[in-house]
């Protein structure tokens, strides 16, 4: 009995660490219920999830910052705009400026900084913070806001814009960004930095697609 008990928690440890940094985590959260289907499938995602960001960083990073654009825009349009049709061009323009800008940017960035700052800890997390606060977010959210209206058809537009809504725009990211960035450099796993920002970031989307048409 005492030696069937050690296999199974041997191969209970292996399948676990397959899953990589965060995914044994996750795992363990399903793990709990012991047969259940629900949290294997889950879990099973996951681990399909790490296998292709492994394999395909880039690709897996820009697919998942475009949905969750996308998913941004559909809240923005449907919540904060209602009696007005759908801009389905719009929502399209987003999703693209996701799968084409946002996420293969934050992978580059991303793993810029981890070559920039060598120092770890909090040290390492304050600096990360610092250029990524104030070096590189007020230029992305420039870009982003900018690149969405000359994509639109509104590009004399682009400079009042953002004279009236950056300020406001910058600020907002510092209340949401500075905590959770400090957390996502100090405590996430560097390949899961991406992943982590764009769930947060769904948020944020909404509020750059609202900020970027009124």
């Amino acid at each position: 009995m005492l030696r069937r008990l050690r296999e199974q928690r041997t191969a209970f440890r292996t399948f676990s660490s397959g899953g990589g940094g965060s995914g044994g985590s996750s795992g363990g959260g399903g793990g709990g219920g012991g047969g259940s289907n629900g949290g294997s499938g889950g879990f099973g995602l996951w681990a399909a999830y790490l296998a292709l960001l492994a394999k395909r960083p880039l690709a897996t990073k820009a697919v998942t910052a475009a949905l969750l654009n996308g998913l941004g825009d559909v809240i923005a349009q449907s919540q904060f705009e209602q009696g007005k049709d759908f801009d389905w061009k719009r929502c399209g323009i987003f999703t693209l400026l996701g799968l084409l800008l946002i996420g293969p940017t934050l992978h580059v960035w991303y793993g810029s900084l981890g070559t920039i700052v060598k120092a770890t800890g909090n040290t390492g997390a304050l600096m990360r913070l610092g250029l990524d606060q104030l070096c590189f977010a007020p230029i992305f959210i420039s870009t982003i806001v900018s690149l969405l209206m000359v994509l639109e058809g509104k590009g004399p537009e682009v400079v009042p814009t953002l004279k009236r809504n950056l300020p406001d725009m910058v600020k907002s990211n510092w209340m949401l960004w500075v905590p959770f960035q400090f957390i996502n450099f100090r405590f996430v796993p560097p390949h899961l930095q991406v992943l982590m920002s764009n769930l947060v970031a769904l948020a944020w989307n909404v509020y750059m697609s609202y900020k970027a048409h009124h």
